[in-house]
């Protein structure tokens, strides 16, 4: 189902006075982090990178927390305790203080870290809502405007009460943003450290309209790179075609075979474990997502193109995929040129539900490729990426009470949903410490993340900080 109903857990009338009192102080706050030009891809930028984090810990620290700027190979991880509970639930809140380049600067209608608060286009300078505000800058939605709303919380709490309801950690990495090598690592190694009963986790999206959503489906990945090798050079196709094997051709028939008339992917066992959502769930996303316009209208497209009896949104959120992601060989310059390549290549992705084995995945697609290759071609795989898909049980103690408190600030039902994309820092989470996450954000699709004119709406960075005074309230209740 998309909404579970829970008990409301007791919510001091005096932290959400004071979120809301403080609201301009909290601005200022999250203005002078998005000031810090932390791109974690960028050499040069490798000092504020640090000055982020040190940022961070100072913020920590005046919150009560003992916090620490941990080295690793590549950026320092931000980590803080609260030891003034000892009992009952333990959280672990993950963000990301990094950010992505701000290229192409051209773009951009201010300056990528000079962070402003505008009218949003359309109000009464014109058109949309009236009183809509955005904060503008790099990172002000990914991720440093929602790691703001947790930090403003728990200051909140602090204020109101002296004292947090339940024990809380928070880790806050630097290479989210240049893929996160130092983070599984750093897991394994402080295991017995970070470890807590559930994950939070601010770096996904509301629904539209404002509804309040806990992501909890994410899909694994496979990616794979292959290169079919037939003659030993680029040909003249008037002197060998027909006569020399065409990696090509090879390559569009095996690629073609992927899938069935009707979407299914054909790899022997692909399907095994898969777990079609229940017909109520379905039934919920069908109220949240609309018809297979929705989801494509806004693309230029109208028709759900993969497995046949399945919505766009359900594709995208629990079935299996197989994408082809690039193809390569032979001449595409301009003009025309009358080659036969020697080589040809191909990008190929697998998205996966819970359920399936990504090695396995790999080795199935792998067979269908070699059996389709002459003896006198080869063909060569090179891997970019492999990890699994996680889903959290609908009916777990922690959603329903994070859900309730959701409901509660944003006056509708909050909704459970999947994403088809993957966050790696789910499964690093999982397989490290055990532990299962909570997503919950409150970026909309418009933030324009990882893009000029990156956006945060003033009432999601408002709302979501007195969102999570009630989800802290009432996990400290479960």
């Amino acid at each position: 189902m998309d909404t579970i109903s829970a008990v409301p857990a007791p919510v001091p009338a005096l932290a959400l006075a004071h979120v809301d009192g403080q609201l301009e102080a909290s601005l200022e706050r999250l203005f002078a982090l998005l000031r810090i030009p932390s791109v974690s891809t960028q050499p040069e930028h490798a000092p504020d990178c640090r000055r982020a984090a040190a940022w961070l810990r100072d913020d920590l620290e005046s919150l009560g927390f003992e916090a620490s700027v941990r080295e690793t190979p590549g950026l320092p991880i931000v980590v803080a305790h609260d030891r003034s509970v000892s009992s009952g639930p333990h959280v672990l809140f993950y963000g990301h203080y990094d950010v992505q380049p701000v290229d192409p600067i051209g773009l951009w209608t201010s300056g990528p870290f000079e962070p402003r608060l505008v009218d949003a286009p359309g109000t009464a300078e014109g058109g949309g809502t009236a009183g809509e505000r955005w904060i503008t800058a790099r990172g002000a939605s990914d991720d440093k405007g929602q790691v703001m709303t947790f930090l403003e919380a728990l200051r909140a709490i602090r204020a109101a009460d002296g004292r947090y309801p339940l024990r809380i950690s928070v880790l806050l990495e630097g290479e989210e943003e240049s893929g996160g090598p130092s983070l599984r690592p750093f897991l394994d190694a402080h295991a017995a450290e970070l470890r807590a009963d559930v994950a939070l986790i601010c770096d996904t999206d509301m629904l539209d309209g404002g509804k309040p959503a806990i992501t909890t489906m994410l899909r694994g990945l496979v990616g794979e790179e292959i290169t079919i090798t037939c003659a030993d050079r680029d040909l003249h196709s008037g002197i060998y075609g027909n006569a020399a094997r065409n990696p090509l051709h090879l390559l569009v028939e095996i690629l073609a075979g992927l899938r069935d008339a009707e979407g299914r992917v054909t790899l022997p066992g692909f399907y095994d474990n898969v777990v079609p959502p229940p017909d109520s769930v379905r039934q919920d996303w069908a109220r949240i997502g609309g018809d297979d316009a929705a989801l494509l209208g806004p693309i230029g497209l109208a028709q759900a193109a993969g497995e046949v009896g399945y919505t766009a949104l359900e594709q995208t959120w629990a079935r299996p995929t197989c994408e082809i992601n690039g193809i390569t060989g032979g001449y595409g310059g301009e003009g025309f040129k009358t080659v036969l390549p020697g080589k040809a290549s191909a990008k190929v992705s697998f998205r996966m539900v819970a359920g399936q084995d990504p090695e396995a995945v790999r080795d199935a697609f792998r067979a269908h490729v070699r059996a389709h290759i002459p003896a006198d071609c080869s063909v060569a795989f090179q891997p970019h990426g492999c990890s699994r898909a996680s889903a959290l049980p609908i009916d777990g103690p922690y959603l329903k009470a994070a859900l309730g408190a959701l409901g509660e600030e944003w006056g509708q039902p909050a909704a459970v949903v999947g994403s088809g994309g993957s966050i790696p820092v789910v499964r690093d989470l999982q397989e490290a410490l055990g532990m299962d996450s909570l997503l919950i954000g409150f970026a909309h699709y418009d933030n324009r993340i990882h893009s000029p004119n990156e956006k945060y709406d003033l009432s999601s960075f408002h709302h979501g900080t007195r969102s999570w005074v009630r989800v802290l309230y009432a996990l400290a209740a479960v």
